[in-house]
């Protein structure tokens, strides 16, 4: 019967002692590092195992690069990827560790270990054995040992991580709570006694419910001084408030957590793989959407807004990135086109994107791009936007015209609160800033006179708070002179008329494209356009923010009649009108009082009428119907006929004598005919200049 020795003196030989020994040390956790020491020590103390294998003392090397880093990866394992390449190099001939764990915890590492160590034939040794990679029996028990370290992290996280889930499923597991949150002495979260950072989220919120973008709020605090209270979860001092300046990731992350309204959540993150990048310890996490929290406890302390905000307010920061594709609307921006954002297509239900062509590159085209973007196809449908914008802010005036008054009070009830916020804000900030002062004063006084040493920082920090007070009452006496804190009569009558003029208001040049579509998305939820459903017009259906929906039609314009909106209606006025004996100009005025507008959204002109009759064939109306020109007219002027036979010529030079100015008559309109005036000594004077004419031609001949 075959038997493998495990003795120590059979396994080694002096090829692997003419290689190095490695020890390789390591704990999971810097909590470990400093509270683990015994185990640290024990796995150094593993030097003297590779000296009783034979090996020099000078020859024993210590890799201790990966203390305090977790073996269920390599990716941040330094020392780890240098134990693997020095076996690759063939500089290792024995690696101890204190069990498989502290190698590897995943069996991805671990095989690799195996593989390189039985190709280059190094031996592993652990606290009890010594282990030939190479040999088959050795090799068993290595891959067991891997797989039961693999499988006891597994049950260490899953005990760990149901123990952690419990306890937040019942509201007792302690997480990082924001600034505007407190703990009080029995643990429990309440509001931040401070009432400045109250005062200060209560702004952000209210601004973020009326400006309906979080960078528009980080914009309006910018503009009046007012940082944003934060509390650093990293330093020697996690809990204690500080003061930065408002940015759009601040305001953000104010109004995406949910502890602000009152909910206890567990499980807003989590970790993903895919998007870790090598070398950095804060990427791979994701957010969870709301309805996949693992635990949500709404009213489990007092909060700054309700829960059906805090999820209004979510929808609307989605909603605020232009995704087009994904149906959101975007914020409202400073582009002319009215309906940026809301636009929808009337023939795929699909986000309409705008772009913005014309020479200047300024007019407006909403586009529906998605059959072209998705299967390589024509564009679903382009709608020019003027037009449009144009009938929709008419009808939004018209449908805000009972309201215009209820409108103006509100609006000069709003300006009064809001200049009491910000006189509030203002209050808060000069009342810590002198008890900052006064705090640095106290702080003074109690040193000892003869502590020069401390006395003189204490004087540099008291001076500092000094001038800090001494700051922030100027920009406030500064604000209160440029924003007065209570309107003045006049600006309360100035402001009542701009109320109840809301078109005037609309129009005013102090009006912004984006204020404007911030108007109208308060009103208007969406707007379906669709210019094929018809031909030569615009469909369009306004959907209200009260849930109801009115349907709308515009002539829009085209290139040719072919696409008129109505044209055997316009063909048919022209035919009457024509046969009434009217001229083209009078035809096109009357179409124009009449409501119809030609092809290219134009009014009509007698030269679009003539072109009308031409293409149709209606004859041209004349002044005397269908009888020939009589040689004199009712108002005694002369046809061409009339003319060439009183100058005794011919009508062609009657024509000729037009054109070179001998002659003077009038048409009412194209195709009409000639009406000459003649006078008697006109008359003598052409007949004089024919004869000599002919005079002339004859000798000549």
């Amino acid at each position: 019967m075959l038997t493998a020795s495990n003795a120590p003196e059979e396994r080694l030989s002096a090829a692997h002692r003419a290689r190095l020994a490695y020890i390789y040390v390591r704990q999971s956790s810097i909590n470990q590092v400093r509270h683990h020491h015994e185990s640290t020590e024990l796995q150094y103390r593993l030097v003297d195992r590779a000296v009783g294998l034979g090996w020099p003392r000078e020859r024993v090397h210590v890799i201790d690069e990966d203390l305090g880093k977790s073996g269920a990866g390599s990716t941040e394992r330094a020392g780890f990827q240098k134990l693997i390449a020095e076996i690759g190099l063939g500089n290792a001939g024995l690696v101890v560790s204190l069990d498989a764990s502290r190698l590897a915890r995943n069996n991805r590492d671990w095989h690799q270990l195996l593989e390189l160590c039985s190709l280059f034939g190094v031996l592993i040794a652990d606290g009890e054995r010594l282990y030939d990679p190479g040999a088959y029996h050795d090799r068993l028990l290595l891959g067991l040992s891997g797989i039961m370290s693999e499988a006891e992290l597994h049950q260490i996280r899953m005990r760990l991580h149901q123990g952690e889930r419990q306890k937040a499923a019942r509201g007792e597991l302690r997480l990082p709570i924001p600034a505007g949150l407190a703990h009080d002495r029995s643990g429990a979260i309440i509001l931040n006694p401070d009432e400045e950072v109250q005062a200060r989220l209560r702004l952000v919120f209210a601004k973020f419910r009326e400006l309906q973008s979080a960078r528009a709020v980080m914009r309006y605090l910018r503009a009046n001084g007012l940082p944003l209270p934060v509390r650093p979860l990293l330093g020697p001092a996690p809990h204690e408030i500080v003061w930065r300046e408002a940015d759009c990731p601040r305001v953000r992350n104010i109004l995406q957590n949910p502890s602000y309204a009152g909910a206890y959540v567990y499980g807003r993150r989590r970790q993903d793989p895919n998007r870790r990048r090598p070398g950095s310890t804060r990427t791979g996490t994701t957010k969870v959407p709301v309805a996949q929290w693992e635990v949500c406890l709404r009213a489990a302390h007092p909060g700054y807004i309700g829960w059906e905000e805090f999820i209004a307010n979510q929808k609307r920061l989605a909603d605020n990135v232009s995704r087009y594709e994904a149906g959101h609307s975007g914020v409202a921006r400073q582009g002319s086109a009215l309906l940026q954002g809301i636009a929808t297509c009337g023939r795929c239900g699909r986000r309409m994107s705008l772009r913005y062509t014309g020479p200047n590159g300024d007019y407006p085209v909403y586009c529906c791009r998605a059959d072209r973007d998705h299967a390589g196809g024509p564009l679903c449908q382009e709608v020019r936007a003027l037009p449009v914008d144009a009938l929709v802010e008419r009808i939004l005036l018209e449908a805000l015209a009972p309201d215009q008054i209820a409108m103006a009070v509100a609006a000069l009830g709003q300006l009064d609160e809001e200049a009491r916020q910000l006189d509030k804000q203002w209050a808060l900030r000069r009342e810590r800033a002198r008890y900052e002062a006064e705090r640095a004063r106290r702080q003074y006084d109690a040193v000892e006179p003869e502590n020069r040493l401390v006395a003189r920082s204490l004087e540099r920090t008291w001076e500092e708070k000094l001038r800090a007070t001494e700051a922030i009452e100027q920009d406030y006496a500064r604000w209160r002179r440029d924003e007065p804190l209570v309107l003045s009569e006049v600006d309360h009558g100035a402001l009542q008329v701009l109320g109840e003029n809301l078109p005037r208001v609309w129009h005013a040049a102090t009006t912004t494209a984006a204020e404007r579509k911030r108007i109208l998305r308060f009103i208007v939820h969406e707007v379906v356009l669709d210019q094929k459903r018809a031909p030569g017009q615009i469909w369009f259906k306004i959907l209200w923010q009260t849930g109801a929906a009115s349907e709308h039609r515009l002539q829009r314009r085209v290139h040719t009649y072919r696409d008129y909106i109505d044209l055997e209606r316009l063909r048919r006025r022209v035919n009457e009108l024509n046969g009434a004996g009217r001229m083209d100009k009078e035809i096109a005025a009357t179409l124009n009082r009449e409501g119809f507008i030609a092809a290219r959204g134009c009014a009509f002109r007698g030269e679009n009428v003539w072109l009308l009759r031409k293409r149709w064939g209606l004859a041209t109306v004349k002044i005397n119907g269908v009888s020939a020109n009589p040689l004199r007219w009712p108002d005694g002027t002369y046809s061409v006929q009339g003319a060439a036979a009183a100058l005794g010529i011919t009508p062609q030079t009657v024509f000729d004598y037009l054109a070179r100015g001998w002659l003077s008559g009038r048409q009412l309109t194209k195709g009409q005919p000639w009406q000459i005036e003649l006078s008697d000594n006109q008359i003598i004077a052409l007949r004089a200049r024919v004869r000599h004419t002919r005079r002339s031609t004859k000798e000549a001949s």
